[in-house]
């Protein structure tokens, strides 16, 4: 592997602002626009209130100040009008690294997860950002010869990434590449040099095939965080049981094995037509001195996912959100976020007259 010393940062570093898309009327969400706006609402209003900035994309600009015109600390959400199809930001907004202490902001192609939805306009976005002077234009980097979402990659900024081979194979992303082929470009464009291919794991009503952020996420400290399942009965038993005994035989650059965490699993959620939805605590957002941690109505088990993840980050304090209406469109909190980190972002954005 050559060093060419880039440096993919990870999400618990210092950041900037969170990324966001607002849902619109005439998207996928239509049928319970009021329900995932409210939804919307509540996540920002959280984030607002623990000082953690917002930079909100919104269809029309008019629609996101009314609905949010009410909510405390307004300083800390600035909306932009922009242009998408959807509203998980995870996966197409900009990803980070320093190359020789640079920022740069890297923008991989996003093809609707293997061309499932439409995404012209999503994978247009990080153009936007560069055009509306948000990231940086000197910063900008164009990596849109390779398909890559934000949600399928996860690493610790020291050069492991950890991340699923269903996803990162998959024959409609880029061609159904080989994990050693795959390595390669990992590290050429993100600058990893230790990469863990998770094998198995998958949520009965995923449509990303089984992003990383969905199933395990690393944390500080050589720690992964997974989402286990101790009912025998569940249908997701025996593949999260493989994922488990994988987990526990990775490695550490240093060849140590790594301090798990087990997320309980949410009880069964269903939509109208009785499908199962992919719910989810792996689905979680680190920032600054919170943790945003997604809730579906299950007193015990969403209270044992926050305690869980403290474990990890002592510092930090977690804050849960109902996110059962992001279900709906078989995502969760995770994925309709995605962190800037500090000195990614045009400095004025938040600077107050």
């Amino acid at each position: 592997m050559h060093h060419n010393k880039i440096r993919f940062i990870a999400e618990w570093e210092k950041q900037e602002c969170i990324l966001m898309s607002l849902p619109y009327s005439g998207s996928d969400w239509d049928y319970i626009l009021d329900e995932i706006l409210e939804c919307y609402k509540r996540i920002i209003s959280a984030m607002s209130a623990s000082d953690v900035k917002v930079l909100l994309l919104a269809h029309d600009r008019s629609v996101a100040e009314e609905l949010l015109s009410d909510i405390a600390h307004r300083e800390n959400l600035v909306i932009v009008e922009a242009d998408y199809n959807d509203t998980w930001t995870r996966d197409y907004g900009p990803i980070a690294v320093e190359r020789m202490e640079r920022k740069r902001s890297l923008d991989f192609g996003f093809n609707g997860w293997g061309l499932k939805f439409a995404s012209d306009y999503d994978n247009l976005i990080n153009l936007q950002l560069r055009d509306k002077y948000i990231i940086e234009p000197e910063s900008y980097r164009n990596e849109r010869d390779f398909v890559l979402e934000g949600g399928s990659v996860e690493t610790d900024g020291r050069g492991t990434l950890l991340t699923t081979t269903r996803c990162l194979c998959s024959p409609n992303r880029n061609g159904g590449k080989s994990k050693s082929e795959l390595n390669v470009i990992l590290n050429d464009r993100l600058g990893v040099d230790h990469v863990l291919w998770l094998d198995y794991g998958s949520l009965a009503g995923d449509d990303t095939d089984s992003h990383i952020d969905t199933l395990a996420r690393l944390a500080p400290d050589d720690t992964i965080i997974f989402t286990g399942c101790r009912n025998v009965d569940d249908e997701h038993f025996e593949e999260l049981l493989k994922m488990r005994a994988q987990l526990t035989l990775f490695r550490t650059k240093g060849g140590e094995p790594f301090n798990l965490i087990e997320l309980p699993l949410p009880d069964p959620v269903y939509d109208e037509s009785g499908d199962r939805l992919p719910a989810t605590y792996a689905n979680y957002l680190v920032t600054d001195h919170v943790i945003f941690m997604p809730g579906y109505g299950q007193p015990a088990n969403d209270m044992l996912a926050c305690q869980t993840v403290r474990i990890a980050y002592p510092g930090r304090e977690v804050v849960q959100i109902n996110c059962i209406p992001l279900l709906k469109q078989h995502g969760s909190l995770h994925c309709a976020t995605m962190q800037l980190h500090e000195g990614y972002v045009n400095g004025a954005l938040f600077l107050k007259a």
